[in-house]
């Protein structure tokens, strides 16, 4: 199975990147994991509505472009369905047995997704309803699909 993790932009916090690398390490257990980082474009604190737009359609282009043509696309988004990590878990499990074999997660940027993307997705998929930075995101979402493959296969999380 293969998982696609697309996100908009770099992680620049040495700590991020040393969890993310961290569950990358341990999702290879369980998948073929694929982070693919699109280009963020600048986003200063004060763009227009319409220009808030233009900057998630450009990214939201960039984002189609990685996306492989069959996958089940996830999108995170905060109007999305929230789950317990048994939820999802199940949910993910649902789609191995059902032949996805590829499955792509979208991580927005700092505006979020386009409303394409949103509205064409397979899934939608929030965590909270609280707003987290893009970056962090990327590691929560590892660690939950780690947490994910544990349940799946009745292993123990914690030592």
């Amino acid at each position: 199975m293969g998982i696609d993790i697309i996100a908009v932009g770099k992680i620049k916090e040495k700590y991020i990147q040393e969890g993310v690398s961290e569950y990358a390490k341990r999702l290879s257990r369980y998948c073929k994991l694929n982070i693919v980082e699109v280009p963020d474009e600048k986003a200063p604190e004060n763009l227009s509505d319409a220009q808030k737009e233009q900057v998630k359609q450009l990214e939201g282009e960039r984002i189609r472009a990685k996306i492989k043509k069959g996958s089940f696309v996830i999108v995170t988004d905060i109007n999305g369905e929230q789950m317990s990590s048994e939820r999802l878990a199940s949910k993910l499990n649902e789609l191995i047995l059902s032949g996805k074999n590829d499955i792509t997660i979208v991580i927005g940027g700092s505006l979020g997704l386009c409303d394409e993307l949103v509205k064409n997705a397979d899934m939608r998929l929030s965590f909270s309803k609280l707003t987290f930075p893009h970056q962090l995101f990327r590691l929560i979402l590892l660690e939950q699909l780690y947490r994910c493959f544990k349940i799946i296969h009745a292993e123990p999380y914690h030592k």
